[in-house]
């Protein structure tokens, strides 16, 4: 008998990759989205679609098949504008609480929970290395998706450590590969274009949708219950990312990195702007500083337990790059 999943979050960029991989493995996957989603491509590979509300444990129970092998927890909002916090408080917390309930509700076996790195506070400037005995700072983040994310990972831990339920978090960095189209597909595309103004002088990791997928389905086989696995990647400014979209596009990386002052300044005039507007700025003041940080994984916790690999930046770009010019996305008009 096939081993079952009950994925949220599985319309977007990495639920599809993790999706895909569970149907190769020959699990059988239902997926939860709102009723708003776009779920065909889901449907396509055949999967249980289930519509409900993600922050409402009775909705998610009753789309939860019983005793289901493991729930994978993918869904959040990743929105860096402040506008947002208070629905970003209700999706990340909320339903986390609420995905946490329901598993135990249904006597789900194993839930697999996908953190972020910017749990541990990502600090402006200052290099940063980070194992699992970090200090976990984000509760005192200015960034509101770092807090929530904090409380949502310490939801899923704190239910470990109750005998509730089995369950693992997951902290992956920068997340790259096909299939993304808001993240940093966005830069991917005005570089290709000739069209970035200025590049954020901060560095961090990029890790492979792929593999961060894989070693979630490794997680749920045979991660340790209560458990917090981050996930490292190739160490890169995000210069370096710049130059590698424009060897791909055939055009000079004349483009500068801005100083992180004027970036940050930035980034306030446009928030200001989008008050009046009522449209979300292309950068915002926690997204600058999320990228004028210097944060490094240097943990090999994941490599050691669940086979985790890495993938060379230059990979990662060129995937994320070929994928969007095979959507016709690199056009201006895209």
């Amino acid at each position: 008998m096939s081993k079952t999943a009950f994925v949220t979050g599985g319309t977007g960029f990495l639920g599809r990759h993790l999706v895909e991989q569970l149907i190769e493995a020959g699990w059988s996957v239902t997926c939860f989205h709102r009723a708003s989603s776009d779920v065909r491509v889901l449907q396509s590979l055949g999967v249980a679609l289930r519509a409900g509300v993600l922050h409402d444990a009775t909705s998610l129970a009753a789309a939860m098949p019983e005793g289901v092998d493991a729930v994978f927890h993918v869904a959040a909002s990743t929105s860096t504008w402040s506008r947002h916090d208070a629905d970003q408080l209700r999706d990340n917390v909320g339903g986390t609480r609420a995905v946490i309930a329901a598993s135990i509700e249904r006597g789900a076996r194993r839930l697999v929970q996908t953190s972020t790195w910017g749990v541990y506070g990502l600090a402006l400037g200052d290099r940063m290395d980070l194992t699992e005995q970090s200090e976990r700072r984000g509760a005192r983040s200015p960034v509101n998706y770092e807090r929530t994310k904090l409380a949502a990972e310490e939801l899923v831990l704190a239910a470990a450590a109750e005998g509730k339920l089995e369950a693992i978090a997951l902290e992956p960095p920068h997340i790259m590969g096909r299939y993304d189209t808001v993240n940093w597909s966005r830069l991917i595309a005005m570089a290709h274009q000739g069209k970035l103004p200025g590049v954020p002088p901060g560095s961090g990791q990029f890790a492979a949708a792929s593999e961060i997928a894989r070693a979630h389905i490794v997680a749920a086989e045979r991660g340790r219950s209560g458990e917090r696995y981050l996930l490292p990647g190739a160490q890169a400014t995000f210069f370096d990312v710049v130059k590698i979209v424009c060897e791909l596009s055939g055009r000079p990386a004349h483009v500068r990195v801005l100083p992180g002052p004027l970036l940050r300044a930035v980034a306030r005039a446009k928030a200001i702007a989008a008050a009046f507007t009522g449209r979300e700025p292309d950068i915002t003041p926690a997204a600058a500083r999320m990228t004028i940080s210097n944060a490094q994984i240097v943990s090999t916790k994941a490599e050691q337990e669940l086979d985790y690999r890495q993938q060379s930046l230059r990979q990662m770009v060129e995937e994320s790059y070929r994928w969007l010019e095979a959507q016709g996305m690199l056009e201006e008009h895209a």
